[in-house]
């Protein structure tokens, strides 16, 4: 059973490779980023984005996919957002500690995110957020949003240039969120280098146990199109991707995967995460 499930996934992320080619940037590293100063034992304060996450993401929701709630969003917390973007800016990242540094960028990715949302709410989806360079971008990803050391950055830089080559962590995917419903939830807790780890463990158990990220429907095997973009993450191979979603999955789950001979499909709901959106 397992050697023909690895052949149907091997088939079919072949068969998306082409059509998906320019949906996920690689992992190019950003040398400048290496440096890091592991005896700093330095914390830096996430506080601000702490107490914002605690009162605007509604979690548990019950569509099992954590929402932001952008229309209550008061004017003090939205300055108090801009306060903490700001404070990010002014960090020194390079002095700090690997682990303090990985809690950086994860947090600072999802609140430029929000602050996105913010500026243009009302909007349907993010990648209604059109200011990315070139012809053919869209959404938000490629425009340079804050300065960190001098450097400006956009998220595609500290996704794609720091934090996927530095660390090499596949569960950075279940971190980062792109404030649509088809995307990994946003914790409602600030990365800490304390908690770091507890997150993204649960991030990865909360999505692949759910329908988006990993399920057999009508009998056919449904997955997050994340798996087919950045499948070198995952190991580059079926077998890799198959041994990631059963480490995480539950066991019924877990049961329905062992047994699964048939083909596979991928999709991704690019709708805002906010409360009011369906499902």
């Amino acid at each position: 059973m397992r050697t023909i499930l690895i052949r149907i996934l091997t088939i079919a992320a072949l068969f998306f490779a082409h059509d998906l080619a320019h949906a996920a940037p690689k992992a190019e590293l950003w040398a400048r980023w290496q440096k890091h100063d592991p005896a700093n034992r330095q914390k830096i304060d996430h506080a601000a984005w702490d107490r914002f996450l605690k009162k605007y993401v509604v979690a548990p929701h019950p569509s099992g996919i954590n929402r932001v709630r952008y229309q209550e969003l008061s004017p003090e917390d939205l300055k108090g957002l801009k306060g903490y973007l700001q404070e990010m800016q002014s960090v020194a990242i390079s002095n700090y500690s690997r682990a303090e540094q990985k809690a950086y960028w994860l947090n600072l990715y999802n609140a430029v995110t929000i602050d996105l949302v913010l500026a243009r709410f009302p909007i349907k989806s993010i990648r209604d957020v059109n200011i990315s360079p070139g012809l053919l971008a869209r959404g938000p990803w490629g425009a340079k949003l804050v300065s960190v050391e001098g450097e400006t950055l956009s998220l595609d830089d500290i996704e794609h240039r720091i934090l996927r080559p530095i660390w090499k962590d596949k569960r950075v995917h279940y971190a980062l969120n792109c404030a649509s419903l088809g995307c990994p939830n946003l914790q409602p807790t600030a990365f800490t280098a304390e908690n770091s780890e507890a997150l993204l463990e649960r991030g990865a158990a909360e999505f692949i146990n759910h329908p988006r990220g990993v399920s057999i429907q009508k009998g056919r095997l449904q997955v997050s199109s994340i798996y087919v973009w950045f499948q070198e993450d995952f190991g580059g191979t079926a077998e890799e991707l198959m041994e990631h979603w059963q480490k995480y999955a539950n066991p019924p789950l877990a049961e329905a995967l062992e047994k699964y001979t048939g083909g596979l499909t991928h999709d991704y709901d690019w709708r805002l995460n906010g409360v009011e959106s369906q499902p």
